[in-house]
């Protein structure tokens, strides 16, 4: 069928690792709630994701056997899925997952010599790294954008605005929406950022005042 290749990403992989890729990748996710990967995976391992936990919503017979063939280790994953993310996720109707792009945390470097060329002196070049990003399940523990949402509204709050700008509304409407009791838990962490900031000014005040009295 024409056209037919386009409906998800090979990942240069035929159809049975690729299988194993993906089921390894949510297994991880859903262990540890944000893993970094390249962003073809991400995409990819986000859609198996979304599956599971519809799944996980229908808590049915036939659902949990399906999620059981998914994971790699089905008696840690399959409890927390039908029961604490069930039970987070209960309210909304989707966008369970979010994908973000980063910068590749290092510039890595490989040598290679000109072929047929036994006397050739191996040369260091850039090695071409691709695209990555954050794949991370949403209204959790490590949910990004609640943390950097928050660390905005402190900033703004500091400097005697309180949500003026238009952006940080909506990221501020998004992160509570369906957070159960989201905007105290909001409020919670800008309180924390905050209280965190002032100690770290007055431990600067009393290392200056330190350098000054040593002078």
């Amino acid at each position: 069928m024409a056209g037919g290749g386009g409906k998800y990403r090979h990942l240069s992989r035929n159809s049975a690792h690729r299988q194993a890729l993906l089921r390894n990748l949510v297994t991880s996710l859903f262990q540890h709630e944000s893993i970094t990967t390249t962003w073809a995976k991400a995409k990819e391992a986000q859609r198996l994701a979304e599956k599971l936990i519809t799944l996980g919503k229908k808590n049915t017979e036939a659902s949990r056997r399906r999620a059981l063939e998914i994971f790699y280790t089905p008696h840690d994953m399959l409890p927390k899925l039908f029961g604490p993310l069930r039970e987070r996720y209960a309210d909304r109707p989707g966008g369970y997952t979010r994908v973000l792009r980063i910068e590749p945390r290092e510039k890595n470097e490989y040598f290679s010599v000109k072929k047929g060329d036994k006397n050739a002196v191996p040369e260091r070049k850039p090695q071409v790294k691709a695209p990555t990003a954050i794949l991370e399940l949403v209204d959790g523990p490590k949910d990004m954008r609640f943390a950097m949402t928050a660390r905005t509204v402190a900033r703004e709050r500091e400097q005697g605005r309180d949500l003026v700008h238009q952006l940080t509304r909506l990221n501020v409407k998004k992160v509570t929406q369906f957070r159960k009791d989201g905007v105290e838990v909001l409020e919670e962490a800008i309180a924390k950022l905050t209280l965190a900031k002032k100690e770290g000014d007055k431990k600067e005040a009393t290392k200056a005042d330190k350098e000054e009295v040593t002078v």
